[in-house]
């Protein structure tokens, strides 16, 4: 596993801002300290610092009025805004993770996207969408023609990327396909010399524990907010 940094391990507080403003530049949709992903990519928009109300008024010409989104990291919105939606999350980085390619993982592109939303959409693993694939490398495991696993990289973020979408068909779960998968994910992760991590929801300790006995260790719980921007431009300027 690789060393980080104080400062490296940080980014991980605001992973979404950090990769935006990193390594995933080139897909942001950006107006100052304010900046999301495009929408059929990860339906997930960052501020610079959820402390800056700068950072908001960017944000609300970004979205424009009355307009949703989801943040992660965020405990409250300024006055005007409305929270419509969240939940609870727990991130883990690795910590002993035993990472090693697999010899049945193949890696899939934009021509496996209706095999992978089928997945997806029998699995539930989070959100998956239709350009998610080009956010990093994704893995899968093919029977007799069918996705039946996968998983992928997701937020890159100087020196650390998250492992996502992990998933396996339910006719073929308890084959360790899903563990497989991460480790071979985690491999190429640690070729380019960054430490994998991940996120879960925290009321799935079945998948917490899984991740914790891989080698994943829980470092902090994270608020996801849905958030409505205020309904008119001249409330983005009053902030």
């Amino acid at each position: 596993m690789v060393h980080q940094t104080a400062l490296g391990t940080r980014l991980l507080d605001n992973p979404v801002w950090a990769a935006l403003d990193g390594p995933h530049a080139g897909f942001a949709e950006r107006i100052g300290r304010a900046a999301r992903y495009p929408a059929d990519m990860y339906a997930f928009a960052a501020l610079a610092d959820p402390a800056d109300l700068a950072a908001w008024a960017d944000l609300h010409r970004l979205l424009g009025p009355a307009t949703t989104a989801r943040i992660k990291g965020v405990d409250g919105v300024p006055d005007g805004w409305d929270v419509v939606g969240g939940g609870q999350g727990v991130q883990l980085v690795d910590t002993r993770l035993r990472a090693e390619p697999d010899p049945e993982a193949v890696r899939l592109g934009p021509d496996d996207v209706p095999d992978i939303l089928d997945l997806v959409a029998r699995t539930r693993p989070g959100p998956y969408l239709a350009r998610t694939v080009h956010l990093g490398t994704y893995l899968g495991i093919r029977h007799r023609g069918r996705l039946i696993a996968l998983a992928g990289e997701r937020l890159h973020l100087p020196g650390w990327t998250e492992i996502s979408a992990v998933c396996t068909d339910p006719a073929h779960r308890g084959r360790g396909l899903g563990t497989r998968l991460v480790r071979a994910v985690a491999a190429g992760i640690r070729e380019r010399g960054e430490t994998p991590f991940l996120h879960a929801a925290a009321h799935n300790t079945t998948a917490i524990r899984l991740y914790e006995s891989l080698g994943f260790t829980l470092r902090r719980r994270t608020t996801i907010l849905q958030v409505r921007t205020p309904g008119t431009d001249a409330g983005a300027r009053a902030l």
